[in-house]
């Protein structure tokens, strides 16, 4: 009959990392093993409990401690009980700072931190994608930031810069004889910002479009006429909302992209 082997993982954080580099292993064999995770460790106490545990029920000892204080009492307490034992982040820390000369910051759960940032990017960007273009006015009271314009003024690729910055922005394209939608109203002015461009540069952008697409560069939408009055019914309504407004006539994605992220800031404050 196989042993089921009892692996006791320490952590002066959630100890996640242990899990995972423990499964990994037990993967390789032709056995289950009973992982019991001891996180968020604290005091010498907490260990020798736990050790105190982990020897009757001949445990092993896998442990991803950074506090030097707690990692030097748990190795001494190992040696002494003669339990066996697998320090998972120790080496790891040792070899990049011989490379690197650096010392650690021995601070726990620095990777969950940064996986934090990381998953709150990817959330943005997922709603940048569901929400753009006003696919879905509902989407506009969950944004962060909602951009507003006519059409060819940039909004979607800044809602996607926003996104990897990790603020959620939606954006409305303002048409002349379509009504905004009612949540556009529901939102706060300063989580609005409007953007315009020079008619002379959207009338050569929308143009160029047009080609792209096959098109006949005199169609209405490069229509001279037609570019004035809808500069003018989104100025209008950006007017009505009491929003802050960008030209981005000859300005770059960053550019535009700061000032963005400057008025986001002083929304939230």
């Amino acid at each position: 009959m196989n042993v089921v082997p009892i692996v006791y993982i320490l952590s002066d954080s959630i100890g996640e990392t242990g899990e995972i580099v423990v499964k990994a292993a037990a993967s390789q064999f032709d056995t289950r093993v009973d992982i019991r995770r001891v996180p968020f460790l604290a005091s010498e106490q907490q260990i020798e409990e736990t050790l105190l545990e982990a020897k009757e029920a001949g445990g092993i000892i896998v442990y991803t401690l950074v506090s030097p204080a707690l990692k030097e009492f748990l190795e001494n307490k190992l040696h002494q009980m003669e339990l066996a034992h697998v320090d998972i982040m120790g080496p790891m820390l040792e070899a990049l700072g011989t490379v690197t000369d650096l010392k650690p910051k021995y601070e726990p759960g620095l990777l969950r931190k940064i996986d934090k940032a990381y998953f709150n990017k990817v959330a943005a960007i997922e709603f940048a994608v569901k929400f753009d273009d006003g696919k879905d006015p509902r989407g506009l009271l969950r944004a962060d930031l909602v951009l507003i314009g006519i059409s060819r003024t940039s909004k979607t690729p800044l809602c996607m810069y926003l996104a990897h910055k990790g603020i959620k922005a939606a954006n409305v394209p303002l048409v002349p004889d379509v009504v905004p939608p009612n949540e556009l109203y529901q939102i706060l002015p300063k989580k609005i910002v409007g953007l315009t461009l020079r008619p002379s540069l959207l009338l050569e952008i929308r143009r160029e479009r047009l080609k792209t697409m096959g098109l006949s560069p005199t169609a209405d939408y490069a229509n001279p006429e037609r570019i004035f009055y809808e500069i003018d019914y989104a100025l209008a309504i950006m007017k009505k909302l009491g929003c802050p407004i960008i030209d981005v006539t000859n300005k770059a994605m960053e550019e535009t992209a700061a000032k963005l992220l400057d008025y986001y800031r002083k929304g939230a404050m």
